[in-house]
């Protein structure tokens, strides 16, 4: 299983989501050989205090593009309008024709409990998807791809800052040790140019590399602390093991001794 070829899609709500969380993952499994896709739901078109929605939308579309070159993956824009994704129907069959197009063996998305809707019903919409791409009747009217064969495996990474919504911790199930591709995840994120004047500006944040190679360092840590090695960046996942998903964790039987399971699980 480890020699084979998967193909992996990794969804965000916005573009950068992918980058800031778990792009790290990405390249480690790149570096195998796997096929790696990133589809945003929105282009970010609410992400900007100078810019109209069209301007900054275009924008940030070629900023996606020229991220996703770097990962050498293909990008997805699945044509949602920035803060208005909502699990209705008209959503799961729009996810669920992504499905369908990119048929993966492996889906990563955001965690069901994060700071912002967005993120939090993207996360719904792919699991569902996930479970509605292999049902035959189920019809998108959006893509011609068959339906898929199997269910993929499902993974959360974790939510921004690592906490929930009440602000408590959210521990994984397990880290990936992604020190060796640190520099290739700041890579692709400073790609998201844009994204450094508006975090600016909305959210009081003007280290948009460093923060997350802080957060990135703060897994390593905890990795570190599990596994007894030194790890000086890890991200951070947890498995969707419902009724009917694949509940064996294939990230480990691709990457090896990258990933470092907490002892609860």
């Amino acid at each position: 299983m480890a020699s084979e070829i998967t193909r992996v899609l990794a969804v965000g709500a916005h573009p950068d989501d992918v980058e800031i969380m778990w792009s790290g993952t990405l390249f480690a499994l790149r570096q195998l050989g796997h096929e790696i896709h990133v589809a945003s739901l929105t282009l970010g078109d609410c992400g900007s205090v100078e810019l109209s929605a069209e301007e900054i939308r275009c924008i940030r579309h070629r900023e996606a593009i020229k991220a996703c070159a770097v990962l050498d993956a293909t990008y997805h824009d699945a044509g949602f309008d920035d803060l208005c994704i909502f699990n209705d129907d008209n959503s799961n069959r729009r996810v669920t024709a992504l499905l369908r197009e990119v048929d993966p063996s492996v889906v990563i998305t955001h965690s069901p409990n994060d700071y912002l809707s967005d993120h939090e019903i993207t996360s719904l919409l792919v699991r569902n998807a996930c479970f509605y791409a292999s049902i035959p009747n189920y019809e998108t009217k959006l893509s011609t791809a068959p339906c898929t064969l199997n269910i993929p495996y499902l993974y959360y990474a974790q939510p921004i800052e690592g906490k929930d919504i009440f602000g408590n911790e959210v521990t994984p199930q397990f880290y990936i040790d992604i020190s060796g591709v640190m520099n290739e995840k700041l890579e692709m994120l400073a790609c998201h140019e844009s994204q450094r004047s508006w975090l600016q500006a909305h959210h009081g944040i003007d280290e948009y590399l460093e923060s997350t190679r802080r957060y990135n360092s703060s897994l390593g840590q905890r990795a570190s602390i599990v596994s007894g090695q030194l790890i000086f960046y890890a991200e951070g996942f947890r498995q969707h093991r419902g009724h009917a998903y694949p509940d064996d964790n294939i990230i480990t039987t691709f990457l090896g001794e990258s990933v470092i399971t907490e002892p609860a699980y």
